[in-house]
């Protein structure tokens, strides 16, 4: 009996390390856990995304994310998250049907490949009389080289004396124009024009348009912008993940290259390799809107994680000069 004992002790010294374990690695993959929305206008969408990102070789799931008030509502963005792969616990605040300060906790539950809990918190001042038509700027999906605008009305009930004084936008592709204060009864109501400079780069665009007023209690008010500028060209997935690795191994993949407008994949290289990489363009030489590329990777003899940018070369003429580009990653281990 006292054998028994003895081993169960041992059990449970070697089990306690493993569940601290667990708790603790949720918790490194994430970027902040905290997030101030600051003055949010009533009825005006306000999101922040909180990103996680693997740094484990095992897959990482999330099971839920739940918030203690219902003035914040979550979803969660890519639950099933692979090595070096990003996820995000997306927080809205509910500003329709809330007012004043806020908070919330939002607690993200892990069930593999350990269970695990993380508490992110959240604050805002919803203010009821600041309001957006529409809510938020939204460009949609806009094709690379094409501008998009888009006009928001601000209305505000309250002292004849608020202006807003100062319109601050994110990027140099973004452009704001407000339009002189009207008077409509008690209200002061601005029209701002927003617009995409037509060489805005491509990717997703989700970010504040932040209003300046003369209120102290409210200096600033952010106002979502959020769209998406889309490349004729694109290649699925951004990231090839080859997994563990031992010099001389091969692992084969496929890479897919979709365009609007038919074309011809001429060349696949990568820079730096840290091995041999192979495409099969055997079927890449007749024009198609979807290309298949089988991809082999041989290991080289370097240990670690390895980086390697895989360059795509088509026939088309907006990427002669600049491939597309696709990252493969893998660890290599002797």
């Amino acid at each position: 009996m006292k054998g028994l004992k003895g081993l169960l002790c041992a059990i449970v010294f070697v089990s306690l390390p493993t569940w601290a374990f667990a708790e603790n690695w949720a918790t490194k993959m994430f970027e902040t856990q905290e997030h101030d929305f600051g003055v949010v206008a009533r009825g005006a969408k306000a999101e922040y995304r909180f990103v996680f990102k693997n740094l484990y070789m095992e897959e990482v799931h999330v099971q839920s994310a739940r918030s203690t008030c219902g003035c914040t509502l979550v979803r969660v963005e890519n639950p099933s998250v692979k090595t070096y792969e990003t996820g995000a616990i997306v927080a809205t605040v509910n500003s329709r049907a809330f007012v004043g300060a806020r908070g919330a906790t939002i607690t993200v539950v892990f069930d593999r490949p350990y269970y695990a809990e993380v508490q992110l918190r959240v604050r805002s001042y919803i203010r009821s009389d600041i309001v957006f038509e529409p809510e938020a700027v939204n460009f949609g999906n806009v094709d690379s080289g094409n501008p998009a605008e888009q006009t928001v009305t601000i209305n505000y009930s309250g002292s004849r004396n608020w202006r807003i004084t100062d319109v601050v936008t994110p990027s140099p592709y973004i452009t704001a124009t407000l339009s002189e204060p009207t008077m409509l009864g008690s209200q002061i109501v601005y029209r701002l024009n927003v617009k995409l400079a037509e060489n805005a780069p491509v990717g997703s665009l989700a970010d504040h348009l932040i209003l300046k007023t003369n209120d102290r209690t409210a200096e600033s008010v952010p106002l979502r912008i959020e769209g998406t500028i889309v490349s004729p060209i694109s290649v699925t997935p951004g990231t090839l993940f080859l997994g563990l690795m031992k010099p001389g191994q091969k692992v084969s993949k496929q890479l897919v290259v979709r365009s609007k407008q038919p074309i011809r994949i001429t060349k696949v290289d990568c820079e730096p390799c840290n091995g041999v990489l192979e495409a099969d363009l055997s079927r890449a030489d007749k024009p198609a809107t979807v290309h298949v590329i089988p991809i082999t990777y041989t290991a080289g003899d370097e240990a670690g994680r390895i980086v390697a940018n895989i360059q795509i070369h088509t026939d088309a003429t907006s990427t002669t000069e600049s491939p597309l580009l696709a990252t493969a990653v893998a660890v290599i281990q002797r």
